[in-house]
């Protein structure tokens, strides 16, 4: 009996990646355009976590950041539309899921918008306290005139 072929993954090769969380990947992934066109679009992140180990219905979880919005894609391993996966950094991690990279980015971005806000308090702050200051030195000067 003839095995039939259900998709056009190379099951194989897709078995021997090895992606891991802290991985830096780059995933190309079919898109249809019009009615059999398709185009390859990139999409590159960081693994957060991969789930099924090498089993049919494995998966994969990619963050990235877009214009200071995060964004999660999950991507099943074997899938057709899925034509390449890139290896392009690997980090040490302790941890086989990277679910804290979501608060930890959050609480970063909400530190530097204080340290923008601050940063524009201080610029206006010299300028209202300028003038004070510059009155307390007239006075002073007008005082050692006399």
């Amino acid at each position: 009996m003839a095995t039939k072929v259900i998709t056009t993954a190379n099951i194989e090769e897709r078995k021997k990646l090895d992606i891991r969380s802290g991985d830096l990947v780059r995933v190309w992934q079919k898109i249809e355009e019009d009615k059999g066109k398709f185009r390859l679009q990139a999409f590159e992140g960081l693994v957060l976590a991969t789930k099924h180990g090498r089993e049919a219905g494995a998966t994969f979880t990619v963050r990235k950041v877009v214009d200071g919005v995060g964004v999660e894609r999950i991507f099943p391993l074997y899938s057709p539309m899925i034509d390449e996966i890139e290896t392009i950094r690997r980090s040490k991690v302790r941890r086989g899921k990277l679910y804290f990279i979501r608060r930890k980015a959050a609480k970063e971005i909400r530190h530097q918008m204080r340290r923008v806000m601050g940063a524009r308090e201080e610029k206006e702050v010299p300028a209202v306290v300028a003038a004070p200051v510059a009155e307390a030195k007239n006075e002073t000067v007008e005082e050692g005139k006399k």
